[in-house]
């Protein structure tokens, strides 16, 4: 009887007893753990095929000596050809198999993916499902946060409302390792909220 009192009292209470505990500081937004689950049992095995390896590879061989000035041009080209409406490069990179592979996986998770493209070591896109607003990712979060740091973690960043669709969206983004486990790049994948 008495216990049932305790009960109804905390109840009564919201719950008032746990909030007395310290929260920590770093607590995640509750979309984290969903999007953390859904990239690693979903996302990850779409990334770790031998064609989409092989294309890393292929591109990390392709650049092995790129200087951060070739980078820089490289990527500037790719964002003034989006600027312009003129996609040579773009349109390079949304022809090759591995891109159109990850559209395919955009297309099939009805509405979860929005965006999904993969880079090299140096943050370089090697293949994507649409058009991105850069091609060189390593001065970002999504690279510094996973490659740069040699992690295995499923990197989750901050949900934001994309202005023109207005989905709530966030992206996610990993290490890709080869089958002898050597980080050869990282998989991004943008994802709609509001779908999963």
């Amino acid at each position: 009887m008495a216990y049932r009192g305790w009960v109804r009292a905390v109840v009564a209470s919201g719950l008032a007893i746990p909030s007395l505990l310290p929260v920590p500081a770093f607590a995640e937004p509750a979309y984290v753990a969903v999007v953390r689950e859904y990239v690693d049992t979903v996302v990850r095995p779409m990334v770790s095929t031998p064609m989409v390896l092989a294309a890393i590879r292929e591109q990390n061989a392709k650049f092995s000596d790129v200087s951060s000035t070739d980078i820089q041009v490289l990527d500037s080209t790719y964002r003034s050809e989006v600027e312009t409406g003129t996609l040579q490069m773009v349109s390079a990179i949304l022809s090759t198999p591995v891109s159109r592979y990850l559209k395919e996986k955009q297309d099939a998770s009805q509405g979860v993916i929005v965006e999904f493209f993969i880079t090299d070591r140096n943050g370089l896109n090697v293949g994507e499902s649409r058009v991105t607003t850069d091609f060189w990712q390593a001065d970002e979060n999504k690279y510094l946060q996973t490659f740069a740091r040699d992690s295995d973690e499923t990197f989750v960043d901050r949900a934001e409302r994309d202005e023109t669709t207005q989905i709530l969206e966030a992206q996610a983004s990993f290490t890709i390792r080869d089958e002898a486990g050597a980080a050869i790049g990282i998989a991004t994948v943008t994802v709609a909220l509001d779908a999963m």
